[in-house]
C-alpha cells in the first residue's frame, strides 16, 4: 500500500473531485496544502480550516517544495509552474493514479472507459449489467462520483469514466478491460494534434488485461505501446460483438451468440446500438452473464442530455442532445438519423478550436435548417446554405418555432462546448428543455 504518511503533497484543484483527494490524503496522514487558480474556487468553504489554501495562482514555492503534487485533470502537466516542479524531482500524478494503487492493492477488477464520445452512456449501461448480475459496484471518475470517494466503500467492480486529461497523469491503472471508444478532435485548444491527443487516450490500454478496440475507428487500436493481453472488437460487420441483420430486423451479437434484438432497446440509433455492443464486451469480459446484460439493455433509457426527447407537441419532437459538445458527437447524432419531416438544428457554443468541416456534407440537404449561435456561430453557419445566425440559443429558439410543422424534429447537438454562454452542458440542455416546453 502506498505510503503517504508525513509527506508533503500540493492538491491543485477543489470542487468536488479536490476535495475528495484532501479528505483521502489527511486520513493517510499526509501534509496537505491545496492551491486553487481561482480567486474564490467552488468547494472552499467545505475545505478544513487548519489546511493551508492559496487561491489565484500557482505558488511556484510549494510546488517545488513537494514529496508530491495532485493535479486537477483541467491543468495541463505542460503548464510551466510544473514543468518547473518536475524539474525539481516532484511527482505529479492526478486522483486517478490515488486510487488505482489502492485498487490494485485491493485486487478489485477495474473496467476502465475513455473515447470522445459516449463514454457516459456506456459506463453506466456497464455497471448497470454488472448491478443486475448481482455485484456491488462502484462507478465513478469523470462521471458522478470521484474516484477516490469509491474507496469508502466494499465494491467487487469499479467502473470508471476516464477523459483523456485524467489519463495523461495516471501511470499504474491495470484494467481488467478497457476501451477507447472512439476518437474525434476534442480539446484542440489543450493537444497539439489529433495523436497528441489521441495518445493521451491510448494510455487507458496500458497493462489491461483485455482491450476493446472500435473496429470502424483505428485510432482506437494499441499502437504497440501499450500491452493488453487480449484485444476483441465491436463494429456494426466484422467484429466479435457485432450487428447482425435479418429479415429487416437487427440484432445486438457477441460472436455467434445472439444477445437481444435491436427493437427490445429502449435506446435508439446506430450510435447507441454501438454503445449497447461496446458495453457488452466489457461487461462479459468481467463476467456478466446474458441474462443480467439483458435485463440491463432492457431497462436502460439513457442519460439526460443524450439525444433525449424532452417534449412532444402538435406532431413536433424536441430532443436534447446537450452533451454533444464536440464535433464527433454531433455526427454520431446526425449520422443515420430518421426524420419524417425536417431537421431544425441549433449548434453553437465554444468550439475548443475544433475543426468544424466534417459536418457540412451532413447538414447540406433539403430538409436541415442551421440556427447558430454563441462564441463560435458565425464559424457553423458558414456551412450550410440553410443557416441561420443568432447571439443566444433562446433567440435561435423564437425564430425556429413559427417555421415548425408536423413531423419536424428540433435538435440541440451543438458541436460545442457550453461555457460561454452556460455555467455546464447540463444547465444548457435544461434551459432548452424549458424553452421547448414554453409553445
Amino acid at each position: 500500500m502506498a505510503d503517504y504518511k508525513n509527506k508533503n503533497i500540493v492538491v491543485i484543484g477543489l470542487g468536488k473531485t479536490g476535495l475528495s483527494v484532501v479528505d483521502f490524503l489527511v486520513k493517510k496522514q499526509a501534509n496537505v496544502k491545496v492551491i486553487d487558480t481561482r480567486a474564490n474556487p467552488a468547494g472552499a468553504e467545505h475545505l478544513d480550516k487548519n489546511i493551508p489554501l492559496h487561491t489565484g495562482n500557482l505558488n511556484q514555492e510549494w510546488l517545488n517544495a513537494a514529496d508530491m503534487i495532485v493535479i486537477s485533470p483541467g491543468l495541463a502537466v505542460k503548464t510551466s509552474e510544473i514543468q518547473t516542479a518536475l524539474s525539481h524531482g516532484v511527482e505529479v500524478v492526478g486522483d486517478i493514479e490515488l486510487f488505482v494503487r489502492e485498487a490494485n492493492e485491493q485486487g478489485k477488477p477495474v473496467v476502465a472507459i475513455t473515447g470522445s464520445n459516449g463514454k457516459s452512456t456506456v459506463t453506466t449501461l456497464t455497471a448497470e449489467m454488472a448491478k443486475a448480475q448481482g455485484l456491488r459496484v462502484g462507478m465513478g471518475g469523470n462521471i458522478g462520483i470521484p474516484a477516490l470517494s469509491l474507496l469508502n466503500d466494499d465494491y467487487d467492480l469499479y467502473v470508471l469514466e476516464l477523459s483523456s486529461f485524467q489519463l495523461e497523469t495516471t501511470y499504474s491503472l491495470k484494467a481488467a478491460v478497457a476501451t477507447v471508444l472512439n476518437v474525434t478532435e476534442d480539446h484542440m485548444n489543450r493537444y497539439v494534434d489529433l495523436e497528441d491527443y489521441r495518445q493521451a487516450k491510448l494510455r487507458i490500454y496500458l497493462n489491461a488485461k483485455t482491450a476493446i478496440v472500435n473496429a470502424e475507428d483505428a485510432l482506437t487500436t494499441e499502437d504497440g505501446k501499450q500491452s493488453a493481453e487480449t484485444q476483441l472488437s465491436f463494429a456494426e460487420h466484422n467484429a466479435d460483438y457485432w450487428l447482425k441483420t435479418e429479415n429487416g430486423k437487427q440484432y445486438l451479437m457477441a460472436k455467434q451468440e445472439m444477445i437481444l434484438p435491436c427493437d427490445a432497446l429502449l435506446l435508439s440509433g446506430r450510435h447507441n446500438y454501438m454503445n449497447a455492443l461496446a458495453s457488452i464486451a466489457l461487461a462479459q469480459a468481467v463476467g456478466v452473464k446474458t441474462p443480467a446484460i439483458q435485463t440491463a439493455l432492457k431497462g436502460f433509457g439513457g442519460l439526460d442530455h443524450r439525444f433525449q426527447v424532452v417534449h412532444i407537441a402538435n406532431g413536433v419532437r424536441w430532443v436534447n442532445d446537450s452533451k454533444a459538445t464536440n464535433v464527433g458527437s454531433t455526427v454520431a447524432a446526425l449520422t443515420g438519423l430518421q426524420l419524417e419531416g425536417r431537421l431544425h438544428l441549433l449548434l453553437g457554443g465554444d468550439g475548443k478550436g475544433a475543426d468544424f468541416t466534417e459536418l457540412a456534407s451532413l447538414i447540406n440537404k433539403p430538409e436541415i435548417f442551421c440556427y447558430c449561435f454563441g462564441q463560435d456561430g458565425a464559424a457553423l453557419a458558414k456551412l450550410s446554405s440553410q443557416s441561420q445566425l443568432f447571439e443566444t440559443m433562446e433567440q435561435a429558439m423564437s425564430a425556429l418555432r413559427p417555421q415548425l410543422k408536423s413531423g419536424d424534429m428540433v435538435l440541440l447537438s451543438p458541436a460545442c462546448a457550453s461555457l460561454d454562454q452556460f455555467t455546464s452542458f447540463e444547465k444548457r440542455g435544461e434551459e432548452f428543455t424549458r424553452l421547448a416546453k414554453l409553445g
